[in-house]
């Protein structure tokens, strides 16, 4: 072949391939390393037991509002211990379909603006043979969301690493490999749904070293103790790109309550002891009380204030960094 001709095709292949990578890169431009809250915007956690469990400790809002300032967001936690993308933990009675409707209801209920997502722990014990089914269920999950809340804004967090404490409990090195494969899988799947991705498992350290945790944050391996959740707490709004001021102890020791004791009321709005009573099959028995159900509205709107207060009065003993 005359080399000039072989020099020419060689330079297009070359522009070619470099046109490509360039249309690449920009219909993928790089995820933002701030997620923007705007005023008034309403949170919704949703997820399973790492996020229900916040609701405990109250670590989080304390922490999300302050790293606000001036900004005011109200916070909602419909997650499930347990859950899936699925839906499993929510059906009561029925199909998994029966907890996405549950949730959907509660959607509608609470119309968010910014949604937490947090799934797929289980996947680490259950290996990644389940992924794909996993991601399209995570993809159907997100669809019925924005279809309940248009325009709502979605964050997505990895799951955070598990702990291999001392005998009898296991080792958990396998686990968090899957994890931290789940981890990439979901950081891919994130960018395509055009969500913010969190890597709450690097963030919180990773792949362990191999052997037994030297300082535990986890009572089993596994649930977060309020130690743990302090961390976590602190490692997500390090992910999302803000930075919390240097409050007091005793003014976030005074938000934290505040929020546990409304995170507290609005479980008991959306998860009452006795829902099948009220809204169930059994509902002729005591269907009458489910009117008082909407009763926890107004104080739920007032625990709102009252953090808002404390918010303000931290705000004013802190020095921002």
């Amino acid at each position: 072949m005359n080399l000039k001709l072989l020099a020419g095709l060689l330079t297009l292949a070359s522009a070619s391939i470099a046109s490509s990578q360039t249309s690449e890169a920009s219909a993928a431009p790089p995820q933002p390393t701030t997620f923007e809250f705007q005023d008034g915007d309403r949170l919704v956690l949703i997820g399973n037991t790492v996020l229900e469990r916040e609701q405990r400790y109250g670590s989080f809002e304390p922490r999300l509002a302050l790293a606000l300032g001036e900004t005011k967001v109200s916070v909602r936690n419909l997650a499930w211990s347990g859950d899936t993308v699925f839906g499993h933990a929510r059906s009561y009675f029925g199909p998994p379909e029966e907890g996405l409707q549950r949730m959907a209801t509660h959607l509608e209920m609470l119309k968010p603006t910014v949604v937490i997502l947090c799934y797929g722990s289980e996947l680490a014990f259950e290996r990644l043979g389940g992924l794909p089914e996993f991601l399209s269920g995570y993809r159907g999950l997100i669809e019925m969301i924005r279809s309940k809340s248009p325009g709502v804004r979605v964050i997505i967090a990895a799951p955070p690493p598990l702990e291999t404490l001392a005998p009898p409990l296991p080792d958990l090195a396998m686990e968090n490999k899957n994890l931290s494969s789940l981890r990439d899988a979901l950081r891919k799947f994130a960018g395509m749904q055009n969500t913010f991705f969190v890597d709450w498992f690097e963030l919180m350290g990773g792949l362990p070293k191999p052997g037994n945790s030297a300082k535990p944050l986890t009572e089993n391996g596994v649930h977060y103790t309020r130690e743990g959740y302090e961390k976590l707490s602190a490692k997500l709004i390090e992910g999302l790109g803000l930075k919390m001021p240097d409050a007091p102890s005793p003014a976030l020791e005074n938000l934290r309550r505040a929020v546990i004791a409304k995170d507290t009321l609005f479980f008991n709005r959306w998860r009452p002891h006795n829902e099948t009573y009220l809204f169930g099959f059994r509902k002729h028995e005591q269907g009458q009380n489910a009117k008082e159900i909407p009763m926890f509205d107004p104080l739920i709107a007032q625990g709102d204030e009252v953090i808002q207060k404390l918010k303000a009065e931290a705000l004013a003993q802190t020095r921002r960094p």
